[in-house]
C-alpha cells in the first residue's frame, strides 16, 4: 500500500482531472436521461454533486470505498462503526454486496426519491455550510431546499 501511496501522490493531479472527465461524461448521460427530464436545474445540481463526490477520497477506480466513506464522515465529525458504514453503503447501492459507491450510485442516491442516510448527511452538511457563509457572500440561488 505504501508504494502505491507514493505513486498516487505523483499521479494525483492527473488522476483528479481524469476522474473529473469521467464524472463529467456520467453527468452528460444523466442530463440526457429522460428519467430526469423533469428535474429542475439538473446541470447545476450535477455540477454540485460532482464537486461533493470529488471531496471524498476516491479509490483508484474513482469510487468511494469504505475507507473513503469513513474518512469523509470523520471529517464531518461523524465517526461511524464498520457496521454502520456497511449499512450506509448498502443503502446507497441498493443492498448489493458491493463495497464501493460508484458515481452512478451516488447520483442515483442524490437524485432518487429514497432518503439514504448518506444523502441526508451530505445535504445537511451542505445546508450547514450555506448558513455559515450567509453573511459573507450573497446567497447562492441553488440550495438543497429546492430539491424535491
Amino acid at each position: 500500500a505504501d508504494m502505491s501511496a507514493v505513486a498516487l501522490g505523483k499521479a494525483y493531479g492527473l488522476l483528479k482531472s481524469q476522474q473529473e472527465e469521467t464524472l463529467d461524461s456520467i453527468n452528460e448521460a444523466f442530463l440526457s436521461d429522460s428519467k430526469y427530464a423533469e428535474e429542475e436545474d439538473l446541470s447545476s445540481k450535477l455540477e454540485m454533486f460532482k464537486k461533493k463526490y470529488m471531496e471524498f477520497d476516491l479509490n483508484d477506480k474513482g469510487e468511494i470505498d469504505l475507507m473513503g466513506l469513513k474518512r469523509m464522515l470523520e471529517k464531518l465529525g461523524l465517526a461511524k462503526t464498520h457496521l454502520e458504514l456497511k449499512k450506509m453503503m448498502a443503502e446507497v447501492v441498493g443492498g448489493l454486496s458491493k463495497d464501493t459507491i460508484s458515481y452512478n450510485d451516488f447520483l442515483n442516491m442524490m437524485l432518487g426519491g429514497r432518503n439514504a442516510i448518506l444523502k441526508l448527511i451530505l445535504m445537511f452538511e451542505g445546508m450547514g455550510k450555506e448558513q455559515e457563509h450567509k453573511d459573507v457572500a450573497p446567497p447562492c440561488r441553488k440550495t438543497f431546499s429546492d430539491l424535491p
